[in-house]
């Protein structure tokens, strides 16, 4: 078995026991990481790493938005907001190569994804 295949047997296997919290936190961190790599496509010119990288921001988003339970809290239908727009800026970003958007993004997402985390690690804190 190669080393590529055991990363992915890795992965498959820590998403598939992980819990929803967990989960949550892994889509927030995949996200951050892909809008770091789009800036810095968009900063060397690179339009097709630039488009690879926001086209998987924009699916993660939108698998957030899809199961995002809009009215199961008073925050639900501002999240569903949130995203929405992120996947607007997104967009516009891929279509300009335009770095000011991404960054606009990453300024909201990291701080959510801070914060994600902190509540899933205080979940695992309180259940033990």
């Amino acid at each position: 078995m190669s080393a590529a295949s055991l990363r992915a047997r890795y992965l498959g296997d820590a998403v598939a026991t992980a819990s929803p919290q967990q989960v949550l936190v892994m889509l927030y961190d995949r996200l951050a990481l892909d809008l770091e790599r789009a800036q810095a496509a968009v900063s060397a010119g690179d339009r097709a790493g630039t488009n690879e990288q926001l086209q998987h921001a924009q699916a993660i988003v939108l698998e957030l938005l899809s199961s995002l339970r809009v009215d199961a809290w008073e925050g639900g239908p501002r999240l569903a907001a949130l995203y929405n727009w992120l996947n607007g800026e997104m967009v516009q970003a891929n279509v300009k190569m335009d770095g000011n958007r991404i960054s606009a993004c990453r300024q909201v997402v990291e701080p959510l994804r801070d914060a994600w985390r902190q509540a899933a690690a205080s979940l695992v804190g309180a259940s033990s």
